[in-house]
């Protein structure tokens, strides 16, 4: 959530920042509300409570007449501090629950407006021209068919839509990328993590996957538990309730695991092929660090993310994403778009975003400084992610295609498939 202060003493801000989302200002009204409310319900409590202490330390003084008198008054004075009581924890709720339904004040920054409101910042690699290599581009369904690399037919069977099984080569190509984004990783620092998929409420809920997002989210129906859409969500709960010592800062994790999504509001959109699917696996890079540092750190995830795909020799473009696209948790965010031959357009293939203390302050993950300075004080979190499988592999198959339908691997890939430069039709 963010913080109580710029609430109170910058409401302003957080108008301008919602109206920047295209999202209603109401919310700082009904939060200055609810915060009045909170202090005046703990007020009132703590004076019922304090009428109530002095009233009991004059029992044991007063005379048999007297103590008769004020043992009545202390039972009537115990029922209106239980009710003030009652209504301090009503009126905390209230204030909680509006003050996490705000989200994350967007950066100076980021572009205003939603999805098309994008900025791009720059391109990278040329699109390869088909036409003056005279032949036309096989999409990746095909191409997937030729290879043996993917099976969509038996992926709906047994499973239903938006399903798919890798074979064969393709899930040769799935080992590979996980392998060499590890590898990178590894050599950029980051600790390695296998992640678990479930999670309990408070993780999903602390990194604000429960809000907007919430249609996008499989619950486990009987259980306590949530599939996570990304690993950002158990590694940014993996420090939850701890205090960090600062000079650890930044601690840096890259996170294999599955990814389970509803896609809800994308009926008719990709409903063929393996770009938008419920289920893929994805390494994904998590950051805590101080707010300081946050910035320069998204930069430098936006780094590694283009790196891994300069490896892969793809044609991409980054984009700053406009505040209306943002994740309630973010305050600004960089998609990398690969260029997909047979759909003539972009897709988004990595994203990081810089969700400074936002997380952090839901779940409780705070720092201390070292020395005479040693306040504690929430960490800033950060994302992004290093490879989703299924949309890279898109991407290799459709860009790397020949004429005769096989693919060139891309020659940092070539080590971790066994020197293979080449994959043929079966």
């Amino acid at each position: 959530m963010i913080d109580p202060r710029i609430l109170r003493d910058e409401p302003d801000r957080v108008r301008a920042a919602q109206a920047k989302r295209g999202l209603s200002a109401d919310v700082v009204d009904r939060g200055l509300a609810a915060d009045t409310a909170r202090r005046a319900a703990i007020a009132t409590f703590e004076a019922k409570r304090a009428e109530q202490k002095s009233l009991g330390a004059l029992i044991p003084k007063a005379s048999p007449e007297e103590k008769q008198q004020l043992l009545a008054q202390t039972k009537t004075l115990a029922a209106e501090v239980k009710d003030a009581e009652a209504a301090r924890a009503t009126a905390e709720d209230e204030w909680t629950e509006v003050l996490k339904s705000i989200p994350n004040l967007a950066a100076e920054e980021t572009p205003p407006g939603g999805e098309d409101d994008f900025v791009v910042i720059e391109h990278v690699g040329t699109p390869r021209d088909f036409a003056a290599e005279g032949f036309e581009p096989r999409d990746h369904i095909e191409l997937g068919q030729l290879l043996g690399a993917i099976d969509l037919e038996r992926g709906a069977k047994v499973s239903g839509s938006r399903f798919y099984f890798l074979t064969g080569i393709g899930a040769q190509l799935e080992l590979a990328l996980v392998n060499m984004a590890m590898d990178q990783a590894r050599a950029a620092g980051f600790t390695q993590v296998i992640a678990p998929s479930l999670v309990r409420p408070r993780a999903m809920e602390g990194t604000g996957f429960l809000g907007q997002a919430a249609d996008d989210v499989y619950r486990i129906e009987g259980e306590d538990l949530y599939l996570v859409g990304t690993s950002e969500v158990p590694m940014a709960a993996y420090h939850s309730d701890e205090i960090l010592d600062e000079a650890s800062l930044p601690k840096r994790y890259a996170a294999f695991s599955p990814c389970f999504r509803k896609e809800a509001g994308s009926h008719g959109k990709d409903t063929k092929g393996i770009i938008r699917v419920h289920w893929f696996d994805k390494v994904e890079m998590f950051v805590c660090t101080t707010l300081e540092e946050s910035f320069a750190e998204h930069e430098r995830l936006l780094g590694w993310e283009k790196e891994f795909l300069d490896k892969l020799e793809l044609a991409y473009r980054v984009i700053d994403v406009a505040a209306g696209d943002l994740g309630l948790s973010a305050i600004r965010k960089f998609d990398c778009e690969a260029w997909i031959p047979t759909q003539g357009k972009y897709r988004e293939l990595t994203s990081t975003s810089n969700c400074t203390e936002f997380q952090a302050r839901r779940l409780d993950i705070r720092s201390r400084a070292e020395g005479p300075d040693s306040r504690v004080r929430p960490v800033a979190t950060l994302n992004g992610t290093l490879t989703a499988i299924t949309r890279t592999i898109v991407a290799i198959l459709e860009t790397h295609q020949q004429a005769d339908g096989s693919v060139r691997v891309p020659t940092a890939l070539q080590p971790y498939l066994g020197g293979l430069e080449l994959i043929k039709p079966v």
